[in-house]
Formats: C-alpha cells, structure tokens, sequence
C-alpha cells in the first residue's frame, strides 16, 4: 500500500501477518522519490490511497520501522479499503465467487 499527498509526499507500507506485529515503512520520499515510489507501486498493481494527514503523520517514522499504536485504527482502515478494492476486483474478474 502506498499513502500519498498533494506535496508528493508517499511512503509505502508492508504487512506479513505471518512476520510482522504491525505494518511497516517500506519506503518513503518527496518529490522525485514520491513520484518514483508511485510509479513503481502503479507499475506492480499497488494501491496508492490518498489521505493527507495520515502521510504526514507517518512520514517522520524511519525506514523499516512499524506503525505506532496511535496509528493502528487509521492505517487498518486503509488495509481493509485496499482489501474491499482487491476483493471486487477479483470477484469482477471471475476469481471469486460470491456465495
């Protein structure tokens, strides 16, 4: 998942339920390196969610570094929008069936 603002602000966040205690920054930057984080995420299919408070908030955490609690409810709304998103794409495409 990738969070960005109108500052071209964007930092990427990975979550391995199986590894990870909470969602963790993958990788952040401004400008050209926000542009480039988008472009890589459009390329491979990665959801970009704006919300601008929320990539403000977390761009002060360092690279490799989990959310904080306080972020928890925010960014697990985010996951569980991405995964209505994914959900009804695979449904439109034919790799889920609804019971």
């Amino acid at each position: 998942m990738t969070l960005n603002d109108e500052i071209r602000r964007a930092i990427a966040l990975g979550y391995d339920p199986s590894t990870d205690r909470a969602p963790k920054v993958l990788a952040k930057g401004l400008g050209p390196v926000a542009e480039a984080i988008l472009s890589i995420a459009k390329k491979n299919d990665i959801h970009v969610y704006k919300d601008p408070m929320l990539a403000r908030s977390l761009y002060i955490l360092e690279l490799g570094q989990e959310v904080p609690e306080e972020f928890y409810v925010a960014v697990a709304e985010v996951l569980a929008f991405i995964y209505r998103m994914d959900k009804d794409l695979r449904q439109k495409k034919g790799f889920l069936r609804r019971p």
